[in-house]
């Protein structure tokens, strides 16, 4: 409703006389600029909405294993949490770990956020090994042999509550890193990658 709002407001200001657009410039710019630029990269907008503390929850659909953390306080990364959120998002064929990107969890925080949900974020896949990539992409032509996945930069998930379009319209939404749909399978793919989209 605020956004709605924002956005009505910005698309007003051409009709307004001059001396109420000089007091809406005053008071509402910065909101209008944050609602047309692109989001170029997730520090840009984690800080606006969550200045206080950030949190994720995950349930590792493979091995079972759950986690709420608030990963990030007082303006700075939780080192314990990081490494908690790492371990459900191994490699759960291997066992293998990786240091996760902490933009990527900048932007499903945001992600669950936009979409006011509740229920804890569903992983299929998220760190991959190499080895596990190249099994996985002689199988199937739809992993990349280069996957962000092995680069702690990727997740595959869904949300209980919430259907895949909207997830993906969402995540769409926020104009940054990949973004792709897998509907067959139930899921989403989001990285922190060049922006782009693919799945449909």
């Amino acid at each position: 409703m605020r956004t709605q709002k924002l956005n009505n407001d910005c698309n007003q200001l051409k009709d307004e006389p001059d001396n109420n657009r000089r007091q809406f410039l005053k008071t509402g710019i910065s909101a209008c600029a944050l609602l047309a630029l692109p989001l170029a990269t997730t520090k840009s907008f984690a800080n606006v909405l969550s200045p206080n503390e950030r949190s994720l929850a995950f349930l590792n659909l493979h091995t079972g294993e759950r986690t709420q953390s608030t990963y990030w306080a007082e303006g700075q990364y939780i080192p314990e949490a990081l490494q908690t959120i790492r371990n459900v998002l191994r490699d759960h064929r291997s066992g293998d770990l990786h240091t996760m990107d902490t933009e990527l969890f900048n932007l499903l925080h945001l992600l669950h956020s936009r979409l006011g949900a509740k229920q804890e974020f569903h992983v299929i896949s998220a760190y991959r090994s190499q080895k596990t990539n190249a099994m996985l992409a002689g199988r199937s032509d739809g992993v990349a042999k280069q996957s962000l996945h092995t680069q702690g930069k990727a997740i595959d998930i869904r949300l209980p509550g919430h259907q895949l379009t909207d997830l993906r319209a969402a995540a769409l939404s926020l104009k940054v890193g990949g973004v792709g749909y897998y509907p067959k399978s139930d899921f989403i793919h989001i990285d922190t990658g060049r922006t782009r989209s693919w799945g449909g």
